[in-house]
């Protein structure tokens, strides 16, 4: 599936996104020796850097979704938050998650109406989905090789693309 993200030319909606590893350069870590409270400060200094206040709770799931690239859903991220004796409702990750992609922390990849990732790698990407398993991989950009895209509606332009793979788990 291609999902063609497309804005209206009168409006200016553009997200800047860190040059080189993306999850290195959000936390500002530059080898992997800092300390659990160093990654604390980290992670508060970028929710405060994309005017985001870091309470506790966007400071525990910032933790959690930039532990490593990785995709996670909403209820895994909930799991993973209250699994260390915190207590986060449904409705905080939730909005959450939300704030953080209208933010560009990170990214939302809807795999079907029912299920969507948060995704980490905010970096221009593409998706296998294993529909058998539920994995989510990533595919690098080079990897794609896109010929030709059909001619945008008048009055737009172009935005972002996103491809989904489904795949299949092969009986042996």
């Amino acid at each position: 599936m291609t999902v063609l993200r497309l804005r209206n030319l009168n409006q200016s909606h553009c997200i800047l996104l860190p040059p080189g590893d993306i999850l290195s350069d959000m936390l500002g870590i530059t080898d992997g020796t800092k300390t659990q409270d160093q990654h604390t400060l980290s992670v508060s200094e970028l929710l405060a850097r994309h005017d985001i206040a870091p309470t506790q709770q966007r400071r525990q799931i910032a933790q959690i979704l930039f532990a490593r690239p990785q995709h996670l859903s909403a209820d895994q991220v909930l799991e993973r938050v209250n699994q260390n004796g915190a207590v986060a409702s449904k409705a905080t990750v939730y909005n959450t998650l939300g704030l953080f992609a209208r933010k560009g922390l990170i990214r939302e990849v809807i795999v079907d109406p029912s299920k969507v990732f948060y995704d980490s790698n905010t970096s221009a990407h593409h998706h296998f989905y294993n529909i058998d398993t539920g994995l989510l991989q990533d595919i690098e950009n080079q990897e794609l090789d896109l010929q030709r895209l059909p001619t945008l509606p008048a009055g737009v332009e172009l935005d972002s693309i996103d491809i989904i793979v489904r795949v299949r788990t092969t009986a042996e």
